[in-house]
């Protein structure tokens, strides 16, 4: 798999990920409106077949449902750490399912998935991150945004020293 310059793997065939975080909402129905150029994205790999899930508990996740089949792969691979690979499939499986993007560019959110990480009827931040969609509902993104202001300086000058320009 290639890496591009934010040491991210690259979409098949060079499709790029859109960059930045976009803002959403989930609606009392339980789907997602995904912005314009989330649902591109998807489209020019040729997908609108998507696994939605979490493996963390605290966001969700949209994989493009070939990405999502080399994850599984991985998942079930034999090894010293099968056990924690079980796990993590078990959750995924848990909360995640199979959906379809439809023609206005929704995305159902499995029922435990959105009850559980409190994302119904609720405002949501997405970004773009390992050839998946990564969900953030607010509260979650808020905190992880004020961690990330933590000791930022430092952490700057660290990645400088790397070569961050």
């Amino acid at each position: 798999m290639e890496e591009n310059g934010n040491d991210q793997p690259e979409s098949p065939a060079g499709v790029e990920a859109p960059r930045g975080t976009r803002s959403g909402r989930v609606d009392e129905k339980g789907r997602l409106k995904l912005p314009a150029v989330v649902v591109q994205y998807l489209e020019s790999l040729g997908e609108r077949r998507v696994f939605v899930t979490t493996l963390n508990t605290s966001t969700a996740l949209i994989y493009p449902i070939s990405v999502w089949r080399d994850t599984e792969k991985m998942l079930q691979e034999p090894g010293e750490d099968a056990d924690i690979r079980a796990d993590i499939a078990f959750i995924a499986n848990h909360y995640g399912e199979d959906m379809e993007i439809d023609a206005q560019g929704r995305v159902l959110m499995p029922t435990t998935l959105r009850r559980d990480l409190h994302l119904e009827n609720g405002d949501v931040y997405l970004n773009a991150y390992k050839q998946r969609i990564e969900i953030f509902p607010s509260g979650t993104y808020e905190k992880k945004l004020e961690a990330a202001k933590s000791n930022l300086d430092e952490k700057l000058r660290a990645l400088q020293k790397k070569g961050l320009r």
